[in-house]
């Protein structure tokens, strides 16, 4: 049951990268973690710009790598389904306010 939980929880938060006119995921759809989901803005002032208000929320560890950059979900089997619609939630809140 995890891996089909794990899927879930992955394709919830792709489908919401991929649709989005802000973010882009660093991986191509072959080439996808279920489990480090790696994504950025446009510019490093986007990223962190919404780190800074996710952590307001309480989502944290959303920096990515120090040296990849860009902004990285750990979505590991103790990330419930609600904590990643909560991300999900604040990317569709997130980019109405970036012009």
């Amino acid at each position: 049951g995890m891996q089909e939980r794990n899927a879930r929880k992955a394709k919830l938060l792709y489908d919401a990268i991929d649709a989005s006119k802000v973010f882009t995921a660093r991986a191509l759809p072959g080439s996808r973690s279920a489990m480090n989901v790696c994504f950025y803005g446009p510019n490093d002032e986007v990223d962190a710009r919404f780190v800074a208000e996710a952590a307001k929320r309480g989502l944290d560890g959303l920096k990515g790598h120090r040296n990849a950059g860009g902004l990285r979900a750990s979505i590991y089997n103790a990330m419930p389904e609600a904590g990643v619609q909560a991300l999900v939630d604040f990317i569709h809140e997130f980019e109405k306010t970036v012009g």
